[in-house]
């Protein structure tokens, strides 16, 4: 198994990145999406089924972290502010 982990971030958005991913269609700052499955395939149709608010079409322009979860790693950080 593997974790796949989707993060987008618009907070610098503008009309001039018009054709910029829009992962749900709820104005956001940071969406992230962390997913359980063998495969990104079947990672995104898990997402879809239970979450379908999130579009699958965008999440598909970006990349996704994977984490193979047989190795060891780090599998979050986080750094805040402006």
């Amino acid at each position: 198994m593997k974790l796949f982990i989707w993060r987008h971030n618009r907070r610098f958005h503008s009309y001039s990145m018009i054709d910029e991913p829009c992962v749900v269609p709820d104005l956001y700052t940071d969406a992230v999406a962390v997913v359980l499955a063998e495969t990104e395939e079947q990672a995104l149709a898990i997402l879809a089924a239970r979450e379908p608010r999130w579009r699958v079409a965008d999440l598909k322009r970006l990349q996704p972290r994977v984490i193979d979860l047989t190795t060891p790693g780090v599998l979050f950080t986080f750094v805040g502010g402006n």
